[in-house]
């Protein structure tokens, strides 16, 4: 009988495994059985690969040791770091915004607490299919649409760690249904904020003070050295937009300690923000709203839906009452304005977003006259009794230029040209008429200058016009004509190719009103308290 625990070999024969040998002790001994002669076994591994295979194996071995010791001595502060960014995170506190006050203590812009619906990149689910699944049931609960999310998501690849809101101003039953279902969001959260209020008793200061809104992607390359985020809300018309570096305020933050679905533990560390400046305007809320309320009852006996009317103190260049007609309400906007409503408002051919006031150029009209009355006076071409006939309007050559009274008005003087607005008198004093020289297009055009026509006033509000004061190069370069006398009689009037804003009468007026001193028109009475000194023009 053989013996089972024999070893066959093909080329050795059985390997015996008596006296107590091993296997293996019969290898090194180099014995065999099988009657055949002994021959002794050859190496299995010959000693140059050996060593080559062992020195490969050490070299290895020290990469891996100095790759361990680089992750852990060299950059191991750097990824500690980067382990406890994932723990512990800083959260922004947005500082509130300055309230704002009429120039006798009345609120106009105030911050009013609201609910608001957050989501945050980085503590979306990772795997695809639940993470759908959470924005499906996020769409379904806010009532945001999937589409509006989708495209924040964009935006919010670019800033994971902060919070993206996808709706304000929640109402109370609705943020307790998000709140409760919030905790099975993850990168979803229910959380405060405050909206911006704005003053209701008179909608026309939505032109004033403007509104806020989410921050654009223009706007955010253009001010993040300022520390501005994507997910901010920034001035965007009005008194918000250009005091926005007043009323921002500076935000604080906070280190909150945060579990693996970015869930709050606990709060490490803190800096409190420092809130917006209080500004106080020089707008009358009353008077605003008296002036509005009687624009309005002119509107609508006359048919009309456009207008304007500004209100300055001859003093000092405060603007008491700025009113554009039609008009939008600021608050519309606080919490993200619907989008069917705006539309409407920037399809309304009546365009009440367009502040008519600051923004709108017109042909002046009449108003203009005075101005040219006095460049006449105080370049000594007429005396205060130089005295023309009127007798219904000057003919030269085929063209006539009416007065507006058939007839005309008589023997007219510089006095009763402004009381009666006489065409006649003006047409002579600015164009010339028979042997009488008038000014000339450059000389009207200077002296239109010195009352602020034709340059902004610097009233400190956006998108302010300049006016437009036409000259004879112009005309050549624009229309291809040259000037005529008529044109300077156009001019005269206050029509033609000249515009005007109704601001830019107002300051006009004011100087004429003070005694010639011309204000830059201002909107802001003080600072935190400190009062804001009056800055002569030019």
């Amino acid at each position: 009988m053989s013996n089972p625990f024999t070893i066959q070999s093909e080329r050795f024969g059985t390997v015996r495994t008596s006296r107590g040998l091993t296997a293996m002790d019969e290898f090194q001994d180099g014995a065999v059985s099988g009657g055949r002669h002994p021959e002794r076994l050859g190496l299995t591994i010959r000693p140059r690969r050996f060593w080559v295979g062992a020195t490969g194996f050490v070299v290895a071995m020290a990469l891996l040791l100095l790759r361990a010791a680089q992750l852990q001595i060299v950059q191991g502060a750097h990824y500690a770091a980067l382990a406890e960014s994932n723990r512990v995170r800083r959260q922004t506190i947005v500082a509130p915004r300055g309230i704002v006050y009429d120039r006798f203590g009345l609120p106009l812009i105030q911050n009013v607490p609201s609910f608001v619906f957050t989501m945050t990149y980085a503590d979306l689910p990772k795997d695809a299919a639940e993470r759908e699944a959470v924005l499906v049931s996020a769409a379904d609960l806010s009532g945001v649409p999937r589409t509006d999310i989708d495209l924040l998501l964009t935006d919010a690849k670019k800033d994971p760690l902060d919070p993206f809101v996808l709706k304000k101003g929640i109402p109370y039953e609705a943020a307790m249904r998000l709140a409760i279902a919030a905790p099975s969001l993850p990168g979803f959260k229910l959380d405060t904020a405050t909206v911006r209020a704005y003053a209701t008793s008179a909608p026309a200061l939505s032109h004033v003070l403007g509104y806020v809104g989410n921050i654009t992607a223009e706007e955010y390359e253009g001010r993040r050295e300022e520390g501005y985020r994507r997910v901010d809300d920034i001035g965007k018309d009005g008194i918000e937009r250009s005091e926005e570096t007043l009323l921002r305020g500076t935000p604080g933050w906070l280190d909150v300690e945060v579990n693996s679905r970015g869930r709050e533990l606990s709060v490490d560390g803190r800096t409190d923000p420092s809130p917006g400046k209080t500004l106080t305007l020089t707008i009358d809320l009353e008077l605003q709203a008296f002036i509005e309320s009687r624009l309005a009852d002119v509107l609508k006996k006359l048919g009309l839906a456009k207008a304007s009317v500004v209100a300055i103190d001859p003093r000092d260049g405060a603007v008491r009452a700025l009113v554009s007609e039609p008009t939008f309400d600021s608050n519309a906007f606080s919490g993200g304005i619907d989008a069917d409503l705006y539309a409407r408002l920037i399809n309304d051919p009546d365009q009440p977003l367009y502040d008519r006031a600051v923004s709108g150029e017109f042909p002046p009209g009449s108003t203009f006259k005075p101005y040219v009355a006095y460049t006449a006076l105080s370049g000594g071409l007429v005396a205060p009794s130089t005295s023309f006939v009127s007798t219904g309007g000057l003919r030269v050559g085929e063209w006539f230029f009416p007065d507006w009274k058939a007839g005309g008005h008589g023997v007219t003087d510089v006095r009763k040209a402004i009381a009666w607005s006489v065409n006649t008198y003006f047409y002579v004093i600015g164009g010339g008429f028979d042997t009488f020289t008038g000014l000339g297009v450059e000389r009207i055009t200077d002296g239109a200058r010195l009352f602020g026509f034709g340059s902004k006033t610097g009233i400190d509000l956006p998108s302010e016009a300049d006016g437009f004061l036409p000259s004879k190069e112009w005309k050549q370069e624009a229309k291809g004509e040259r000037w005529y006398v008529g044109d300077t009689y156009h001019l005269a009037i206050g029509q033609g190719d000249m515009l005007a804003t109704p601001l830019q009468v107002a300051v006009a007026n004011a100087t004429i009103a003070n005694g010639g001193q011309r204000f830059t028109p201002r909107l802001i009475e003080q600072i935190d308290g400190v009062p804001v000194s009056s800055v002569p023009a030019g």
